[in-house]
């Protein structure tokens, strides 16, 4: 399968996981180290949508810029959210992965194979 891509962050064992499933499945991805190349505001929205969740949901809630940053604040809109994940990448959950059958946040990532 062609154009598959993963944000993966190599120090993740959820994501380590994620790729080792998508090589066993004769899959060799585009591996975007996300936290060194960050999405844009509007290519997160995107991968998020796609990927059926809210934006809350993409959120790694027990990195220490989320409470730094008091994203825990319910009043902050989903604008808010998403400026502070490409500001800060770290706070994106991980991994996503990307291919031509749609989008998946692989937490477990076994979920990378609803969508080869």
């Amino acid at each position: 399968m062609q154009d598959v891509v993963i944000w993966h962050r190599p120090t993740c064992s959820k994501s380590r996981s994620a790729l080792a499933l998508l090589r066993e499945a004769g899959i060799e991805p585009q591996i975007v180290d996300y936290v060194a190349q960050p999405p844009t505001v509007a290519e997160l929205r995107q991968a998020i949508a796609r990927a059926g969740l809210r934006v809350r949901e993409a959120l790694r809630k027990g990195e220490p810029e989320y409470a730094a940053l008091g994203l825990g604040d319910p009043a902050l809109d989903d604008d808010a959210l998403l400026r502070a994940m490409a500001a800060q990448p770290r706070l994106i959950e991980r991994p996503f992965v990307f291919t031509p059958k749609g989008v998946r946040l692989c937490r477990p990532p076994e979920r990378v194979r609803e969508i080869l």
